[in-house]
């Protein structure tokens, strides 16, 4: 059977989501998982100009706190360290107005930044052990772009941002100069922008919509702890010599029936002027209108 590369694909998330653990918002007082993006119901959306209001306090507040921190790290001031990574404005974009963006979330904003400093300083200090590394830093910035971009999309945390990162970190002689100290100064601007992100974004709005993926996580993890439960369930029955045939039995149903108890898919519920969403189900602001209005109808 010849290959055809056109239609190889790869997904990181398949091998990770199994193993990675669900939101723990049941062991968070909702007053906390609020401003983590934790909703029992799914909010309304605003009218734009709420939210224009809410993305220009988010800006102003966040890049402005990440340029008074720098300025006040002694650190920052011996490194010579610009004021502000210039890819934070367009950062600032993405988290406080289009934060129902896949590209907005935390794992692409955090982890997208961080891949991005590391293989653009990775590229910067590669290119410059070379003679000529002056008259090529053309070339090691649109190289660095798109490796990071390559791998970002490869790990599932693509930022458009970073790409301006990766690319900073080669051709601005600024950023360059930071060497690997611009690791630091992208995770710190970064998380504060986040914790910004996380207070201002979720008093009208909800942010994030998911932390890791709007896909389903952890089944690899519940199953080897139901099977390990099970393993003990039969070590204590056989040492205790009780009956085993009463054992309940984990089926995906969300009821009692037969013995069997649920685990069922989340599912959308839609009654007359009413739309329920479940938390780990990602829609846009135009299919969530569009649900409502069709709830209006029935």
């Amino acid at each position: 059977m010849p290959l055809n590369p056109s239609k190889w694909h790869f997904e990181i998330d398949d091998y990770l989501n199994p193993w990675i653990p669900p939101a723990p918002w049941k062991h968070i007082p909702y007053p906390i998982a609020h401003f983590l993006g934790y909703r029992p119901n799914h909010p309304r959306p605003l009218g734009n100009i709420a939210v224009i209001f809410w993305s220009f306090i988010g800006i102003l507040s966040s890049l402005t706190i990440i340029e008074v921190v720098g300025r006040a790290i002694p650190s920052f001031e011996a490194h010579g360290t610009p004021m502000i990574i210039g890819s934070f404005g367009a950062a600032a974009v993405l988290e406080f107005y289009a934060i129902e963006s896949p590209l907005s979330q935390p794992r692409n904003a955090i982890l997208g930044q961080l891949f991005s400093s590391i293989i653009g300083v990775s590229i910067s200090k590669l290119f410059a052990l070379g003679p000529v590394s002056r008259d090529l830093t053309w070339l090691g910035g649109s190289l660095s772009c798109a490796c990071a971009v390559a791998f970002m999309a490869l790990t599932g945390t693509v930022h458009p941002p970073a790409g301006a990162t990766a690319m900073l970190a080669v051709v601005d002689k600024a950023v360059a100069n930071l060497g690997w100290f611009l690791l630091p100064v992208i995770v710190l601007g970064t998380v504060m922008m986040q914790s910004v992100a996380l207070l201002l974004n979720n008093i009208q709005r909800r942010y994030p919509v998911y932390w890791w993926t709007p896909r389903e996580v952890g089944h690899r993890r519940k199953q080897q702890q139901q099977q390990q439960q099970q393993e003990q369930d039969d070590k204590n029955n056989s040492e205790s010599g009780s009956d085993t045939s009463s054992k309940l039995e984990i089926t995906r149903t969300r009821h009692l029936e037969e013995g069997r108890v649920a685990e069922e898919d989340a599912m959308i519920v839609i009654r007359r002027g009413h739309v329920v969403i479940p938390d780990d189900i990602y829609i846009s602001t135009e299919e969530k209108t569009y649900l409502e209005e069709l709830s209006l109808r029935l």
